[in-house]
């Protein structure tokens, strides 16, 4: 039985959701803030070592600008209320993705995150913020080319956001839609998909185990055979 170290979730579905309960946007971003923590909860108790959420893309820009202001409050509250809560608890926060678009302030509190917790390793929480795997990709191109060191695929993972964290075991899509939407390309080649149709709101921590335990089930040969081919 497989037991994954590495989960990545695209937390879809959090606008329409709140729509459909003839609310606003915000009002499913807000719900979908309180899945997050349920679903970080399950995560320990599953062992899971690494989990990547997709908190905010590149192409998020292109929302009107009161969304995306209380997007980002909504994550610099967050910091506030549970920093020192993180820090108890062993979780480890790190950052993938150009954060010098944001506020000053915001910046300062997702640095001062963290420093905090840098040591601590129950499990460590990537946050995707403005992240856009293809730009991550040339990034780590540019970064290869200005040091004049060999294009190989070793050099390649070392200069990526993701450098010193295993490639995804699954990659959990949420709101009824199927595809990747510009999120770790590189890193998902062997990664097993699991699209779930309800909207990140509505997924839960029952949800959450039952595809771990389907992972477990799941034969992987990363292209070779087992007794069975």
């Amino acid at each position: 039985m497989n037991s994954p170290k590495h989960v990545a979730i695209i937390m879809d579905g959090n606008g329409r959701w709140g729509i459909k309960k003839k609310k606003s946007r915000n009002f499913g971003h807000k719900k979908g803030l309180e899945t997050v923590e349920k679903i970080i909860s399950t995560a320990i108790k599953e062992e899971i070592k690494y989990l990547t959420l997709f908190v905010f893309s590149t192409e998020n820009w292109k929302r009107p600008v009161k969304e995306i202001n209380y997007l980002l409050n909504l994550l610099s509250n967050y910091i506030d209320r549970e920093i020192n809560n993180l820090n108890q608890r062993n979780i480890k926060i790190k950052v993938i993705g150009n954060i010098n678009p944001f506020p000053l302030t915001l910046k300062k509190k997702i640095i001062n995150v963290e420093r905090i917790t840098k040591m601590n390793n129950k499990i460590q929480i990537n946050m995707a913020l403005n992240y856009g795997s293809r730009q991550e990709i040339m990034s780590a191109f540019k970064l290869i080319k200005k040091k004049s060191i060999p294009i190989t695929e070793k050099n390649i993972n070392k200069h990526l956001h993701t450098s010193g964290i295993p490639e995804p075991d699954i990659l959990i899509r949420t709101g009824n839609t199927n595809r990747i939407s510009n999120f770790l390309i590189w890193q998902l080649v062997y990664t097993e998909i699991f699209f779930e149709k309800k909207m990140w709101p509505e997924f839960n921590e029952k949800d959450f185990s039952k595809i771990i335990k389907n992972f477990k089930k799941i034969s992987r040969n990363f292209g070779g055979l087992n007794e069975r081919n």
